[in-house]
């Protein structure tokens, strides 16, 4: 939260919502790179969307730059963009839970008709 930058809501901003697991690189590299932003969390209902920044139009070059650079997905109010990245990762692990639990019930039943 940057309580100080306020201000920025009152001037030509653009409001990015960045995922919370890419907060602290996000806010890290507008420190590096000296770019005013503003973010309250207590203002939003629900941060399943990601964190609001308010951010200067003036800084939206550089933000693309960091946000490109560094992989931060981040999206606008009329765009909403997931980490796809993460709903793969998930997707494989329920696969070869799958997988391993239909081996299971097949081993038992060879076994099941061997003994029989």
């Amino acid at each position: 939260m940057n309580k100080d930058n306020f201000d920025i809501k009152l001037k030509e901003h653009f409001k990015l919502y960045v995922l919370f697991k890419d907060k602290i690189t996000f806010e890290s590299e507008l420190s590096k790179n000296d770019i005013r932003y503003y973010s309250d969390i207590n203002e939003q209902p629900m941060i399943d969307s990601g964190i609001r920044y308010f951010l200067l139009d003036s800084d939206a070059d550089k933000i693309n730059k960091i946000v490109a650079e560094n992989q931060i997905i981040a999206n606008t109010e009329s765009q909403l963009v997931f980490d796809y990245l993460d709903e793969k990762r998930r997707m494989k692990i329920y696969v070869s839970v799958a997988v391993v639990v239909i081996g299971i019930l097949l081993l038992i039943m060879i076994i099941e008709k061997i003994i029989s």
